[in-house]
């Protein structure tokens, strides 16, 4: 079966740095999008990156453009948040997520179909 699991996440200085990675399992890594979101407490999951199967787009939500920058490894079957410029409002449980195959689109979270169980980010002042 699919699996993604997140890791890298943690307690961070605003301006910080962190990188997270997401290992998948159980599928043809290169024949999929991938994507990340991320929640706030008493917030909805929302968009922040899209990397598609071939690396020749990548959307990014405009809170983290500029700052976030998402690549993928597909000999190892692993997609990379780099986070950069930390600011407390970053501060969430951060998934990954597989784009659906026939999925056009990269922004809303019923785009994806499977998910990992998610890593926290911290970012403090």
């Amino acid at each position: 079966q699919v699996q993604l699991v997140e890791s890298g996440g943690g307690l961070v200085q605003a301006g910080g740095s962190l990188r997270l990675s997401c290992a998948a399992s159980g599928l043809t890594f290169s024949n999929y999008a991938m994507g990340w979101f991320r929640q706030a407490p008493g917030k909805e999951r929302e968009f922040v990156a899209h990397i598609s199967r071939s690396v020749v787009n990548r959307y990014y939500a405009d809170s983290v453009k500029g700052r976030f920058a998402i690549s993928r490894d597909n000999t190892k079957n692993t997609v990379y948040l780099q986070m950069n410029s930390l600011k407390r409002e970053d501060t969430a449980v951060y998934y990954c997520a597989r784009a659906r195959y026939y999925s056009g689109g990269y922004y809303h979270p019923d785009e994806y179909d499977y998910w990992g169980q998610g890593t926290q980010v911290t970012v403090s002042s």
